[in-house]
C-alpha cells in the first residue's frame, strides 16, 4: 500500500544535482505526488560559481519563481551542492530549502547495511514510486552516468538495488578505447543487427542497455520473491523513454520521478 505521505502545499522547485547533468523542475501539488509543470536540464559543471548558477536559475525559472514556495535538492556531487547552498543563501534567501541527506525524514524505511551511503536520488525514487503506485515496486533510473535499480517491498520498505554503467558512460568508453568508433547520436537504430558502424554502436548501447535492464529486473523479482503480475516496474531518468520502448519489463514510465519525490520529502520536512 502507498503511504499517506504529506503533499506540498504550493509549487516547489525540485533540483537533482547529478554527476553529468542537473535537472530542475517546478512541481505542482496534486494527487500521488503532484506533477512536473516545467522542467529544464543543465550540465553539472563543477567550475560554475554560485553567481553563475543564480543567473542560470533566474533565466530559466525566473517567470515561475513567484509561484515557488520552497526548494528541494538531491545531490550526488558535493562540490556542486556547495555552490548551490551558497547560491540559495545569497540569491533566494526567502525560500525554505530542504536538502535530502542525513537527518532528513523521507518516510520510507531503508533496510540496507548502511542507509547513509545510499544516494539521495535513489531513496527519493523509491519514495515517489511507493507513493504513486504502492508496493511492491521496482524503479529503474536510466541515466547517462549510471543505470540504477531500486526495490520496494510490499511492506513499503526500500530493500536495496543495483548500479550499472550508464548509456553515456558506455559511449564515452567506446570512444576512448576504440579509435575507429567515433561519437554517435544516442537514438534507436533501425535494427538490432546493424549494417553500418554508427548503427552498430547505437544498437549495442540501446538494445544492450534494454537487455541488461530486463535481466536485472527479472533477477531482482525472482530473488525478492516478487510476483511480476502485481509488481509495478517503473522507468525513469534521462533515457527512460529510449530504453523503455525496447525493454519489455516496464509497467510505467515517468521520466521526472525524482523531481516528484523531492516534493514529497519537502512536504514531510517543512510545514
Amino acid at each position: 500500500m502507498a503511504p499517506a505521505a504529506p503533499q506540498p502545499a504550493g509549487r516547489l522547485l525540485s533540483v537533482v544535482l547529478g554527476n553529468a547533468s542537473t535537472a530542475l523542475g517546478v512541481v505542482a501539488p496534486g494527487e500521488r505526488g503532484g506533477e512536473v509543470v516545467r522542467h529544464w536540464t543543465l550540465s553539472s559543471d563543477e567550475r560554475r560559481t554560485a553567481d553563475e548558477w543564480a543567473v542560470l536559475v533566474r533565466g530559466l525559472v525566473g517567470p515561475h519563481l513567484d509561484e515557488v514556495e520552497g526548494v528541494a535538492v538531491a545531490a550526488t556531487v558535493p562540490w556542486v551542492l556547495g555552490r548551490w547552498r551558497e547560491m540559495l543563501e545569497r540569491h533566494l534567501p526567502d525560500l525554505p530549502v530542504v536538502v535530502v541527506g542525513a537527518g532528513v525524514r523521507t518516510g520510507i524505511p531503508v533496510l540496507t547495511d548502511n542507509p547513509r551511503e545510499v544516494g539521495a536520488d535513489r531513496v527519493v525514487n523509491a519514495l515517489a514510486a511507493l507513493t504513486r503506485w504502492g508496493g511492491p515496486a521496482v524503479v529503474v533510473d536510466v541515466g547517462g552516468t549510471a543505470v540504477t535499480l531500486e526495490v520496494v517491498n510490499a511492506a513499503g520498505q526500500y530493500v536495496g538495488g543495483a548500479i550499472a554503467p550508464g548509456v553515456e558512460v558506455g559511449l564515452e568508453g567506446l570512444g576512448r578505447r576504440a579509435a575507429q568508433l567515433r561519437q554517435v547520436e544516442l537514438v534507436r537504430p533501425r535494427s538490432v543487427v546493424a549494417r553500418n558502424t554508427v548503427e552498430a554502436v547505437q544498437s549495442g548501447l540501446v538494445h544492450g542497455t534494454a537487455a541488461m535492464v530486463e535481466g536485472l529486473v527479472r533477477r531482482a523479482l525472482a530473488e525478492q520473491d516478487l510476483d511480476p503480475a502485481t509488481t509495478r516496474v517503473v522507468a525513469t531518468g534521462a533515457y527512460a523513454g529510449l530504453v523503455a520502448d525496447e525493454a519489455g519489463c516496464f509497467t510505467d514510465v515517468e521520466p521526472h520521478l525524482t523531481l516528484l519525490g523531492l516534493g514529497l520529502v519537502f512536504a514531510r520536512n517543512h510545514r
